[in-house]
Formats: C-alpha cells, sequence, structure tokens
C-alpha cells in the first residue's frame, strides 16, 4: 500500500507542478519566437519598400468588405513601436538600423526558455524512471551502474556563451 501511495504522490507532483511549469516555459519560448517573427517580417518589408523601383500598389477597405485601390507616394519616414506606447518617426535607412540593433538580443532570449524547458522535461523522466525503478526492483549497487551527472551539469551547459546546448 505504501509504495501505491507514493507512486500517486510521484505522479500528482509531475501532472500538477513539472506540467505546468513545462506549458509556461514553453508559453515563454513561444512569446520569444513570435517576437523574432514579427521582426524579421517587418525588416523584410522595409527592405521590398527601400529596393521599391515601381510605386506602392496597396489595397484599402471601406468597410463591408468595399476595397479601394490605392498608390501612396514614397514613404518619408516610418513610424516604429519602440515599446510601453512609445513611438519614432524615422526614415526607412533608420528604421532598418534600429531593426538590426534590436536583433542580436533574441537568440539569446530564445536560448533560456529552452534550457528550462529541458530541465524540466529532465526532472519529469527521472521522476519517472525513479518511481519506476524504485517501485518495482531492489536498488542497484553496482559498479557496472551509470554514474549520475555531476550537479549543476545542465546549469553550466545552459549559461550564455557556453556552446553545446
Amino acid at each position: 500500500m505504501a509504495a501505491a501511495e507514493k507512486a500517486q504522490r510521484y505522479e500528482a507532483f509531475v501532472s500538477d507542478v513539472l506540467q505546468r511549469d513545462l506549458r509556461r516555459v514553453q508559453e515563454q519560448r513561444d512569446a520569444v519566437f513570435r517576437a523574432a517573427a514579427q521582426v524579421l517580417q517587418l525588416r523584410s518589408a522595409l527592405t521590398r519598400l527601400q529596393d521599391a523601383a515601381a510605386p506602392l500598389r496597396t489595397q484599402v477597405d471601406l468597410g463591408c468588405n468595399f476595397f479601394v485601390s490605392a498608390e501612396p507616394g514614397p514613404p518619408a519616414c516610418l513610424f516604429v513601436a519602440l515599446g510601453f506606447g512609445f513611438f519614432a518617426e524615422l526614415t526607412l535607412p533608420e528604421a532598418l538600423r534600429h531593426l538590426e540593433r534590436r536583433t542580436p538580443p533574441l537568440p539569446q532570449a530564445q536560448r533560456f526558455p529552452d534550457c528550462d524547458g529541458a530541465k524540466i522535461r529532465a526532472h519529469i523522466r527521472l521522476v519517472a524512471y525513479g518511481t519506476l525503478q524504485g517501485l518495482q526492483d531492489p536498488p542497484v549497487t553496482s559498479d557496472l551502474w551509470p554514474q549520475a551527472p555531476a550537479p549543476g551539469h545542465l546549469e553550466r551547459v545552459c549559461k550564455p556563451g557556453v556552446k553545446g546546448f
């Protein structure tokens, strides 16, 4: 009876705590990827505007799905959202430079949710494997049994500037 209770406690821990944390980390990772996709989409639109030889053609919805064709003049300035409700009026080259400065932190921001997710998935596997091993087999005390990784192994791998994850 004690083994069944213990297994239920471990299963509850995995489902209540670890799975919730994994979902939260995956949502953070998705938000970072959405931000990166928006920056790349904006950069490609700005380069197309800058390199366009022909005038820009667009359609404007007047309401009730009634569209009108429009040809605006060449854009002299753009309003770029800086964040927290602030906008800056920039020319096309200035807006491209702003995006280039904003882009480098994104790969580093993408790495940390992946590392956290890997840690949580490892904890889930460890709990599942430990529960199965502990409930089915007696503890193994052999020299052939593989050693556990050193404490802090994942922290060393997931630090910025360290390659290999």
